[in-house]
């Protein structure tokens, strides 16, 4: 059974979403911030309806949003100890923007260091992903579970964002890749849930920010897959520096592939 808490969480993320996305979905006036990240309509509207729904069905929570000034960020992030929602209101908007129909909403409630529960919803499938610490992962209330994947790495499909990448890795992986196809949605939210799902095998990413990954990487921690960051390091940090990924579902296709990127799991 899904935690009454996460399901509620869901129905209101599921329901914002499908009211405010679709019909500004391929709308492709936006403007640039400051990293060169688009930002659209859809973007902030959906924050500011998060935020107003979230502070009705649970008071006293603070929100970090990614349209948020850094500031206000570290504010929110400030008061973790009694709950932060971290939202991204529109994970792959450059997808949204272009009419790919591979985009996601992303919420998550961070405690005490660890997330709490999270929300990835995908509205363009209907998909809602959802997972709560120590409970478990669901897709649209089905129980996510791990997988042994049959195909061994070297047969396997990967998600890779290249570009995040240190330039000789990036060049290592497009001359040799140790897996037999490689793919980039670009959306990271939904990568990793696509991940939990087993539509892939392994994944990999260089610069993920709290709001990109926090719910995700719950769903997949929750339906038994494992990740490090490339230093070896745990890949969850509530904290606005980004975080490198590599992850997998199945347990021998994840050593498999930490062995082959030299990553060695930090004891402390």
């Amino acid at each position: 059974m899904i935690p009454s808490d996460l399901s509620r969480l869901s129905s209101l993320v599921r329901g914002i979403a499908d009211r405010e996305l679709p019909p500004r979905f391929s709308c492709r006036s936006g403007s640039r911030k400051t990293d060169g990240s688009l930002v659209t309509d859809a973007d902030v509207l959906m924050q500011d309806a998060l935020a107003n729904a979230l502070a009705r069905e649970w008071p006293g929570i603070d929100l970090l949003g990614e349209e948020m000034r850094e500031d206000e960020q570290q504010r929110a992030l400030q008061h973790q100890d009694s709950g932060v929602w971290c939202v991204d209101p529109l994970d792959g908007t450059s997808n949204f923007a272009a009419g790919v129909p591979y985009y996601a909403v992303s919420v998550a409630l961070i405690r005490n260091g660890e997330v709490e529960m999270g929300v990835v919803y995908d509205p363009s499938r209907r998909e809602c992903f959802a997972a709560a610490q120590g409970q478990g992962a669901w897709m649209n209330g089905t129980p996510l579970e791990q997988q042994r994947l049959s195909s061994p790495l070297s047969q396997g499909m990967a998600l890779i964002d290249l570009k995040r990448l240190e330039p000789g890795l990036a060049s290592r992986l497009a001359a040799s890749p140790p897996y037999k196809s490689q793919r980039s949605f670009g959306a990271v939210a939904l990568d990793w849930c696509w991940l939990a799902a087993g539509r892939c095998h392994v994944y990999l990413h260089g610069r993920q920010k709290l709001w990109d990954y926090a719910a995700g990487h719950l769903v997949l921690r929750e339906a038994g897959g494992a990740a490090l960051t490339l230093e070896g390091e745990p890949v969850f940090r509530p904290s606005l520096q980004p975080r490198s990924a590599a992850a997998a579902l199945d347990p021998d296709i994840f050593e498999q592939w930490i062995r082959w990127l030299g990553i060695n799991a930090r004891q402390d």
